[in-house]
């Protein structure tokens, strides 16, 4: 039998942190809700777990889970995505360092940076990461301590080289980072393309049925690991046992998913390209992005999500309020489909800033459903504008 490491990433997602509970045999784990742990005499703790803070069985057995599926050495479970990059910004930073950051990311991670962070000293700069010369040119000006990307990136989709970004950022001892939430450990696995820490959102893809708050850090270095570990433990943000679970169950299925995803999401970028309402579509799958072609060596798959430009702010309005199988919501990821107009959504806090979206753009989150029901809700909205 090969190695946990070795075995096929369905396999790892299924099996890994989840052994068959010893005393039932019951082939799910149970949830361990319990608060507290009886020791067996003053610090004789059973599996080193003494309060739910510190440790939970079902918590743990996702943090395996993470680590196996994003090929990481150590995995943490927090109670949300922010709070998974409050604990790890906080654990590479000290006040007068600075994050270089990508200029179209998630608008709370720029507002975590620049409105929570900012009042302790920790700086911030923007820059196109998909553009490496730009990525140089900044080192160059003025170094940062953590450079910060998505690939693809929330909404316009840009593609990063992740292997050369951690190039240049090791180059000038910088820590590289990538927010995976778009495309998954399905799709994309950043540390094996060189970078240091891997961000997710398991509210997302990981959970993927929109029923579950959570965000992770994978990473391999030791030291920072104990750094963020004591954070997480020390501030308190951590996934309780019913949301770990939910992930848990939820990532079994994942591979699967994103592959519906992926299918979906292809076809609506094809249909949406061809209709002469839509000025642009944003979608790494298509031909004409570009980002493409490092997308489908960098990838193994396009993802969920596709991005549209209509003719102006009022076209994008009325289209994310018209579909009704797209649900005018928040996030993403889930098995439904979801429509988000982001400018006055999920990046509203970075209006009138260099991460502003633009007000034209509407994000769609395509689900698992029928592709074909999908794209006559999506005619059926845009023949209405």
């Amino acid at each position: 039998m090969s190695s946990s490491t070795d075995r096929g990433f369905e396999t790892r997602a299924v099996h890994a942190g989840q052994a068959f509970d010893p005393a039932t045999g019951a082939v799910i784990p149970p949830v361990h809700f319990s608060t507290t742990y009886a020791q067996d005499g003053i610090g004789g703790l059973r599996g080193g777990f003494e309060y739910g803070r510190s440790g939970n069985p079902t918590r743990a057995a996702l943090e395996t889970q993470l680590a196996a599926l994003e090929g990481g050495a150590h995995a943490l479970s927090f109670a949300s995505g922010l709070a998974a990059e409050d604990a790890l910004l906080r654990a590479a930073l000290s006040p007068g360092d600075e994050v270089l950051l990508g200029n179209d990311v998630y608008g709370g991670t720029y507002r975590l940076i620049a409105r929570v962070l900012g009042d302790w000293g920790v700086g911030v700069r923007v820059v196109d990461m998909s553009d490496l010369a730009a990525v140089r040119a900044a080192l160059e000006e003025r170094p940062a301590r953590v450079l910060w990307v998505e690939t693809p990136s929330n909404p316009l989709l840009r593609i990063t080289d992740i292997a050369g970004l951690a190039a240049l950022g090791h180059d000038a001892g910088a820590l590289v980072v990538v927010d995976n939430t778009f495309a998954s450990p399905a799709l994309q696995q950043p540390l094996a393309h060189g970078a240091d820490v891997v961000v997710h959102s398991t509210t997302k893809y990981l959970g993927g049925h929109s029923d579950v708050v959570g965000g992770a850090l994978v990473l391999n270095d030791d030291a920072l690991y104990e750094k963020a570990k004591f954070l997480q433990f020390a501030v308190g943000a951590v996934s309780g046992p019913l949301d770990a679970w939910l992930t848990t169950r939820g990532i079994k299925t994942l591979a699967l998913r994103m592959q519906r995803h992926s299918e979906n999401a292809q076809r609506i970028a094809q249909f949406l390209v061809a209709h002469p309402a839509v000025q642009r579509v944003y979608y790494p799958g298509l031909p004409t992005h570009p980002g493409h072609e490092l997308a489908a060596r960098q990838m193994s798959g396009f993802g969920g999500i596709v991005s549209v430009a209509l003719a102006d702010a009022p076209a994008a309005r009325r289209f994310a309020e018209s579909t009704r199988l797209f649900q005018l919501a928040e996030s993403l990821g889930g098995v439904e489909s979801l429509m988000n107009y982001p400018d006055e959504m999920t990046h509203a806090s970075v209006r009138g800033t260099e991460l502003a979206v633009p007000a034209e753009v509407v994000r769609l989150s395509v689900g698992i459903e029928t592709a074909d029901d999908l794209i006559a809700d999506l005619d059926e909205a845009l023949a209405s504008l």
